[in-house]
């Protein structure tokens, strides 16, 4: 089964083609700079071990003129892997938020398509581009199944106690306000191969997705039982650009005291806080540059990011009664060996015993970093949310 897995940003379309069940990666590719100057495309194939990639420059006006040019690209005769775009049997889609509505993979219908509308207030900068790769995709795909795998979905076994917030109930009861979490694919992902990993179905895993927007579980036998971010994306850990939690009382004194409006300071806690805010950088490796240059603020940006994330490993370990593995992915949790070092030394009481020599070693698939009398794993799993939409999809249509 052809698999064509699309996630549709707000200025950039990342998709995948991976044979199923084998999960056979055939080709890969991103759009980006949809609608802006400059625009491209990056393709890339996969046949008998031998990647090759090929990259354009050209105007993408919008993401339906995006997608029509990665079918062109899919069937064309040098740098295509299919025939025709009727060889895609189904497109799986990455949706954000499925409120309380999804907590399970769903093929697409006018229903589901019009309850997704719905939720655009909850996600305002992710659902509305993921609904438009759907419509989109259903023009060229014409043949396909389409399936939408919602990032909310793995958290829906959270229990009430962890996802209500202590405001009047009506505002839950009328209006669905509540945590929902993100990351789900990735988090669900990582903590199944960590399971795999350990030989344990029961094992108490807390899995830790750093990117550029950053969260974490609490998975209990395979079921999210909390996670960091809530109604939104920017609750929970610092991040790029996010200030991840903050009191709210500070909110009020922005606009009460200091006249900004609500929006101003939608902004500022969404696109000019996190490391962004604390240093002018968003990406660690120009962070991480900056302390070497004995920039203090850098590095106080750094130390602020891991306690963070050290606050959550206390607080899920305390939830589950246990622990038997932290596992860092994304980016920044792959591929960054100070903030592994800053989040996971000192915390010996937990059972979490660091080993910085493996830490600093570089390797590919599955990794400890702690000694090996650890009581608890420190894992680096790369994590594969495209191939965890393949999976969920191959799995809801042949089940």
């Amino acid at each position: 089964m052809n698999i064509f897995v699309i996630n549709s940003g707000s200025s950039s379309i990342k998709y995948q083609l991976i044979k199923m069940p084998e999960a056979t990666l055939i080709c890969s590719g991103l759009v980006d700079r949809i609608g802006l100057e400059n625009s491209s495309i990056t393709h890339k194939t996969y046949k008998n071990n031998i990647e090759k990639v090929y990259k354009e420059t050209l105007d993408i006006d919008d993401h339906a003129t995006g997608l029509k040019e990665v079918a062109r690209l899919l069937t064309d005769p040098e740098s295509g892997v299919i025939k025709d775009p009727e060889e895609i049997q189904v497109v799986g889609h990455r949706v954000v938020h499925g409120g309380e509505s999804f907590a399970y993979t769903t093929i697409i219908s006018p229903a589901v398509k019009e309850q997704i509308k719905k939720l655009f207030p909850l996600a305002p900068l992710h659902n509305p581009p993921n609904f438009l790769g759907i419509e989109v995709a259903e023009k060229i795909f014409t043949k396909a199944k389409q399936v939408a795998v919602f990032d909310t979905a793995f958290h829906q076994t959270m229990p009430e106690v962890a996802y209500r917030y202590a405001i009047p109930k009506n505002f839950y009861h009328e209006f669905g306000i509540r945590s929902y979490g993100f990351h789900g694919t990735s988090h669900k992902y990582v903590s199944e191969k960590a399971a795999e990993y350990l030989h344990k179905e029961n094992a108490k895993i807390i899995t830790i997705h750093l990117g550029n927007g950053c969260s974490m579980a609490a998975v209990d036998s395979g079921k999210c039982v909390d996670t960091s971010m809530g109604l939104g994306t920017q609750n929970g850990l610092m991040m790029g650009t996010r200030s991840g939690d903050i009191d709210q009382s500070a909110i009020f004194h922005l606009v009460n005291q200091l006249g900004y409006d609500i929006d101003q300071v939608n902004n500022i806690l969404l696109k000019k806080s996190g490391m962004l805010g604390l240093t002018g950088f968003s990406d660690m490796r120009d962070i991480r540059a900056e302390i070497e240059k004995g920039n203090k603020e850098a590095a106080l940006a750094y130390d602020m990011y891991a306690y963070k994330i050290r606050k959550y490993i206390g607080s899920y370990t305390a939830v589950m009664n246990g622990l038997d593995a932290i596992v860092f992915t994304a980016g920044v949790g792959e591929n960054d060996s100070l903030t592994r070092k800053l989040v996971s030394s000192n915390l010996e009481y937990l059972g979490i015993h660091f080993d910085e020599n493996k830490n600093n070693e570089s390797a590919k698939g599955i990794r400890e970093i702690n000694t090996t009398d650890s009581p608890v794993k420190i894992l680096i799993i790369p994590t594969n949310e495209e191939l965890e939409i393949a999976r969920q999809c191959y799995t809801l249509l042949n089940n």
